[in-house]
């Protein structure tokens, strides 16, 4: 048994609203085991514990929960390369998150396959990163005129028997529900296999997004406001109808893709819930200025900007421990409840909250130590520390 101490824990209430609570140790192994009243040990206690980590005041989250990234550190989710993803999950690791879903772009699906298969191969995997939890699969069904950096001529139909084979493997995917030609069959089939649909990459009017989300139960908004027609006032589009139901709605909060107004208004509006903190960084992410690639197409990085050569955003470096602090700072939201949009929502969004997203007894010790700038101290998972900033 381990022990963290001297930690302001971020904890359920009774409603199982997140909260900060002081003067508590929390006791793990590979799972959480309970949370005393008072900060300190007792010797005896102590001599009965593998490890008692001081928090020294630090916050002790749950930890976070990366569902769209497409790389980090120099590597692709796509690359044909078996140290791609185990190097992107520890650089996950870096940043506070413990599970994250490595998402595919539009590629020919052949090349989708072996990305797939190698995501297969390292699911569950308790190495020295995050852990991977399945794919995300970001197209090719989505709408041409909405692609954003994803590539126009590998743009599909959806079709089940297309991904039937990695049912086991998708845990989340993007659709375009125009593209569905008012049949969605597709959406049921890929509901029945677990898998999570999203709306995205989408020119949908009003009424089709929201029928989606209202009778076919499409819960999840690929990055609100990115990959689909702007909010306007006679024609909401796909924009209105995530801000106008209870779809959990990703945000790119890099200050970039969304403007700190925007975030305060998302916040406001969907009822300081339903939001889902992402990244979707790519193989620039950590390396700072200069030129990458995405999706096989130059990308030139200046600061938190990413563009392709026509000035087209494309993907993020963003890193899910700046998004926590940004969204807390632009919104005035607290600190417990901006890291309920990194680790709670989506991991309900998935159907996971049993086993992650929270520090309640029985769940999986995957625990994060930061600082009051959310500056990344410890992170651990499955009761094992595999990133400590003073090491």
């Amino acid at each position: 048994m381990k022990a963290i101490v001297n930690g302001r824990l971020i904890l359920p209430d009774e409603r199982g609203e997140f909260q900060v609570v002081e003067h508590r140790a929390l006791l793990y192994d590979e799972r959480i085991d309970r949370v005393l009243p008072g900060m300190r040990i007792t010797r005896a206690e102590r001599e009965q514990l593998d490890e008692v980590i001081d928090a020294r005041g630090a916050y002790v989250s749950p930890g976070f929960i990366n569902v769209h990234l497409h790389g980090a550190a120099g590597f692709d989710v796509m690359d044909d390369d078996p140290a791609a993803l185990p190097a992107i999950a520890r650089f996950q690791a870096s940043t506070g998150v413990t599970a994250m879903l490595p998402t595919t772009m539009t590629y020919d699906f052949p090349t989708i396959y072996r990305a797939l298969d190698r995501i297969r191969a390292v699911m569950g995997e308790e190495k020295d990163g995050a852990v991977i939890l399945g794919a995300n699969m970001e197209g090719p069904f989505i709408n041409r005129a909405q692609r954003g950096a994803q590539a126009a001529e590998n743009i599909a139909a959806p079709d089940f028997e297309r991904i039937r084979a990695y049912q086991g493997v998708i845990r989340l995917l993007t659709l375009a529900p125009e593209e569905l030609k008012g049949d969605y069959a597709f959406v049921e089939q890929c509901q029945a296999a677990g898998i999570t649909v999203s709306l995205g990459h989408s020119a949908a009017d009003y009424n089709t997004a929201r029928q989606a989300i209202l009778q076919y139960g499409i819960n999840h908004i690929t990055h609100l406001f990115n990959g689909m027609a702007p909010f306007h006032h006679r024609r909401p589009g796909l924009a209105g109808a995530a801000l106008d139901t209870p779809a959990d709605c990703e945000i790119i909060a890099d200050n970039v893709h969304l403007h700190p107004m925007t975030q305060r208004f998302l916040w406001r509006m969907k009822q300081e819930r339903h939001i889902i903190l992402v990244t979707d960084s790519m193989r620039a992410c950590g390396l700072g200025d200069g030129e990458s690639e995405l999706g096989g197409q130059l990308v030139r990085v200046s600061g938190q900007v990413a563009t392709l050569a026509d000035g087209t955003i494309a993907g993020s470096v963003l890193t899910l421990d700046r998004a926590v602090a940004n969204f807390a700072a632009n919104t005035g939201a607290g600190l417990a409840q901006t890291v309920a949009c990194a680790t709670k929502v989506p991991a309900q969004n998935l159907g996971i909250y049993g086993e992650y997203g929270s520090l309640e007894p029985g769940k999986r010790a995957d625990i994060v130590i930061f600082d009051g700038a959310v500056r990344v101290r410890r992170t651990i998972i499955g009761g094992r520390t595999v990133f400590n900033a003073e090491t």
